[in-house]
């Protein structure tokens, strides 16, 4: 098993907004390549079951780089709940994706430091962070591979005629957190900034132009994302490789708060070791 260093940093991501980061790495003479995991709608980097992921990859090999968006709703004195609700109201996906592009410049201007090599940088991305993981993977060269677990493959369908509507008499509709009971707040500028932005937020379109290799893994029994998403994904990218997880849920068994490696399941240990071996490949 090897050896392996933890930092912790944080950037300013939009609106000069404080973003946690975790950084996992195993300890080597020479530089590590490095995964930037990119968590989903109502995620954030301590979700679950993400850091006994970050240490699974970095005991193969693999600096992982976990981190939250600047408006997820996370605030660095609680790093486990969602808490800062007129933030999280505010997010969006453009605000995202230049999230990322911090994240990723963060890397190579601290390789060094870290250890890391820039040059050997992939993506992954769960749920909705997989579609900004697409976007973003598609159009960035210092991107060289992207994974996608449960990922989405569009945005329009989540708009709903009902919160489209609700949007315009109110301004503002609310997605309930089931864990918490939360009404979570999300302004109508969410869905005003994807129609001035639908072309380059278009998750297939940046499929069709992908020319990198990327993994799709998605479970069949998905009750947020339909697996028909990772299907279209699959079509759409000729060179990619699909794993059905075929008693697989959104979040492959994963639960929130995670107690202990007890709760790990079995396709959670299959996802990990797929994804290691994608990136290692």
């Amino acid at each position: 098993m090897k050896k392996i260093d933890r930092f912790y940093a944080t950037v300013k991501g939009e609106n000069n907004r404080t973003m946690g980061i975790d950084l996992t790495v195993p300890v080597s003479k020479t530089a590590v390549p490095v995964v930037v995991f990119c968590h989903g709608f109502k995620g954030f980097k301590d979700w679950g079951h993400f850091n006994w992921v970050a240490q699974s990859f970095a005991e193969q090999g693999l600096a992982f780089l976990k981190f939250n968006f600047s408006h997820n709703g996370v605030v660095m004195d609680s790093p486990t709940e969602i808490t800062d609700l007129e933030a999280f109201s505010n997010n969006n996906y453009s605000i995202e994706l230049k999230d990322l592009n911090t994240i990723i410049d963060f890397v190579y201007e601290n390789a060094e430091k870290y250890n890391l090599n820039p040059s050997d940088l992939s993506l992954i991305g769960h749920s909705r962070g997989g579609g900004i993981a697409l976007l973003k993977g598609a159009e960035d060269k210092r991107v060289a591979k992207i994974a996608l677990w449960a990922s989405l493959s569009e945005f329009d369908s989540f708009f709903w005629p009902e919160t489209i509507k609700e949007w315009e008499a109110n301004g503002v509709v609310y997605a309930e957190n089931k864990r918490t009971g939360q009404k979570l707040p999300l302004k109508k500028q969410f869905y005003d900034d994807y129609q001035k932005n639908k072309t380059s937020l278009d998750i297939r379109k940046a499929a069709k132009m992908l020319d990198k290799p990327l993994l799709i893994v998605h479970g069949v029994k998905d009750e947020s994302v339909n697996i028909q998403h990772a299907e279209t994904l699959y079509n759409l990218v000729q060179h990619s490789i699909f794993i059905r997880v075929e008693d697989g849920d959104h979040t492959f068994g994963a639960k929130h708060p995670f107690k202990s490696e007890t709760d790990v399941t079995p396709m959670l240990e299959e996802l990990v070791e797929n994804t290691v071996e994608f990136f290692l490949d």
